[in-house]
C-alpha cells in the first residue's frame, strides 16, 4: 500500500501487525558516515513503551530495536536501514469475542469495506502499536539532523490536557516531563490526573488528551511552497498518528480569534544583521517556511476506543450487537502519543533539511 511510506527524501516505510511476530521500518535517505547504534534508538522507544505504569496498556512488550542493513563497524553506509522490533507478548484470545465486530470509534469497520478482511487481533494494522516503528525511524532522523547541522536541534513534547483538565502554563517546567508517568511539564498536575486516570480505568472507559511539541533551533528556510509547506507536512505527520483528530500550528484556531494586529508576529532588529520577532503566533512558519523561531504544534487524541462499557454496533453480517471490548488498553492513549509526535517532527525536519541541503546548501547562518 502506497500509503505505508512517509516523507521524500528522508522516508520511511513501515510494517507490521499488533499480534503479528515483529513490527518494523526500512528508512531511506540517510547519508552515510553518521554513527549509529541500536542503543541510539532505545532511549526514546522506552520512553513509548507500554507497561510502564498503571496508566498505560499493561501489555509488557521490551521493544528492542535490531538493525539489521545500512550500517556497518557503527556507522551508516547510506542504504536503506531496516529495523526490526520483535513482539513477545500477544493476547490474541483477548479478541476473539469481537473477530465479527465492530468497535465503534475503532477503524475495525473502515478496514473491513476496503479490504473486505481485517485482522482484529489489537486492531492489526490500525493498532497504536505501530508507533513504534516511527519513533525508530525518528530517533535516526535526529541523528541526520545533528549531522547535517552540526549540532543537536531540541525536539520535546509534553501533554498539555487530559480529559478536560488542562495544565497551568505558568507551572510550565521542561524538567517535570520526564519526571512523572503523564509526561506534564505542570507538576501540580500530576495529582488530578492520577485521579482522573484511576476513575476511568475503573469505570472500564478511556480519556483524550492535547499534546504539544516544538522544535528549537530549527534554521529558517526550511520547507518548500506551495503544496509541501513546511506546516503543512507537519499536520499531515501528526494527524497520521493514532487516534489523532485535531492538530494546530502556533496560534492555531485561536488565531481566528485576533485580530490582524494582534496575530501578526511583529520583527525587530536583532542586532546582528537579522531580525528578531516579538511574539511566535505563527508557530514557528510563515507561508510554509521555517523563520527560524521555535516550531510549535498541538495535537488532539481522542479517547481509546477500546472500552468495557458495552456501544451498540453492528457485526459483519449487518445485525446489531452490543460491543464490549476485553484485554488491555490504554485509558488515555495520548500519554504514549508524547515521543511518537517527537519522532514524526524530527522526520520531517529531516527531509525538508535534506530537501533545502539539495536546492541552496545548507541554511543561512550554518
Amino acid at each position: 500500500m502506497a500509503g505505508d511510506s512517509f516523507g521524500t527524501l528522508f522516508r520511511f516505510t513501515s510494517f507490521g501487525e499488533s499480534h503479528g511476530p515483529a513490527i518494523g521500518c526500512v528508512v531511506e535517505g540517510v547519508p552515510p558516515g553518521i554513527p549509529l547504534t541500536a542503543a541510539d534508538l532505545q532511549h526514546d522507544l522506552d520512553r513509548r513503551k507500554p507497561g510502564q505504569s498503571r496508566f498505560t496498556t499493561q501489555r509488557r512488550e521490551d521493544d528492542a530495536a535490531e538493525i539489521l542493513s545500512g550500517v556497518y563497524e557503527g556507522v551508516t553506509t547510506g542504504t536503506p536501514i531496516a529495523v526490526l522490533i520483535r513482539n513477545t507478548d500477544q493476547r490474541s484470545k483477548d479478541y476473539s469475542d469481537i473477530a465479527q465486530r465492530f468497535r465503534p470509534g475503532h477503524a475495525d469497520y473502515t478496514y473491513w469495506v476496503k479490504y473486505g478482511v481485517r485482522d482484529p487481533r489489537g486492531g492489526g494494522r490500525s493498532s497504536a502499536r505501530e508507533t513504534a516503528v516511527r519513533v525508530a525511524a525518528g530517533a535516526i532522523a535526529r541523528k541526520v539532523l545533528t549531522s547535517v547541522l552540526g549540532r543537536p536541534l531540541t525536539i520535546r513534547a509534553a501533554v498539555v490536557e487530559m480529559g478536560g483538565l488542562a495544565i497551568e502554563r505558568a507551572n510550565w517546567d521542561w524538567l517535570s516531563v520526564d519526571a512523572n508517568p503523564f509526561f506534564s511539564p505542570d507538576a501540580a498536575m500530576v495529582a488530578p490526573w492520577e485521579a482522573l486516570l484511576d476513575g476511568v480505568r475503573r469505570d472500564g472507559s478511556s480519556v483524550g488528551a492535547v499534546v504539544e511539541v516544538e522544535a528549537e533551533g530549527v534554521p529558517p528556510g526550511l520547507g518548500e511552497p506551495v503544496y509541501d509547506r513546511l506546516d503543512a507536512d507537519l499536520a499531515k505527520a501528526l494527524m497520521s498518528i493514532n487516534a489523532v483528530k485535531g492538530v494546530e500550528i502556533g496560534a492555531g484556531f485561536e488565531a481566528a480569534r485576533l485580530r490582524g494586529e494582534s496575530n501578526a508576529d511583529e520583527m525587530v532588529p536583532n542586532g546582528l544583521g537579522g531580525v528578531r520577532f516579538t511574539s511566535n503566533n505563527a508557530g514557528g512558519v510563515l507561508g510554509g517556511i521555517s523563520t527560524g523561531q521555535t516550531i510549535i504544534a498541538r495535537l488532539a487524541v481522542k479517547p481509546t476506543s477500546s472500552i468495557m462499557i458495552p456501544r451498540q454496533s453492528v457485526d459483519t453480517q449487518g445485525r446489531p450487537v452490543d460491543v464490549v471490548t476485553k484485554g488491555r488498553h490504554d485509558p488515555c492513549v495520548g500519554i504514549r502519543a508524547v515521543p511518537v509526535a517527537e519522532a514524526m517532527v524530527a522526520v520531517v525536519l529531516a527531509d525538508h533539511l535534506l530537501r533545502f541541503r539539495g536546492q541552496c546548501g545548507l541554511p543561512v547562518g550554518l
